[in-house]
């Protein structure tokens, strides 16, 4: 397996581990419903955990970073917008 890979995945998971959290309390935050926010964890997380699957063996070098530099983005606004 190729170096690239492995870095860009553990990008996408570290940024992906921060993004559940917050999806996470951001649905506690405008439901307070407990079964809601598991949904929201449960859905954000299996996405986070496919998109590492895929990079880790089919995509190609610029969409894996792509999507890991994506992500990363987003939930660094998310952090510093909260």
């Amino acid at each position: 397996m190729e170096t690239w890979r492995i870095l860009a995945t553990i990008l996408l998971a570290v940024a992906g581990v921060a993004g559940v959290l917050i999806i996470m309390a951001k649905a506690r935050d405008s439901t307070d419903s407990s079964p809601t926010v598991a949904v929201a964890g449960l859905v954000s997380f299996t996405t986070v955990a496919v998109l590492c699957v895929l990079t880790l063996t089919v995509l190609p070098g610029a969409v894996a970073w792509g999507v890991a530099g994506l992500v990363t983005l987003v939930v660094t606004v998310l952090t510093l917008a909260s």
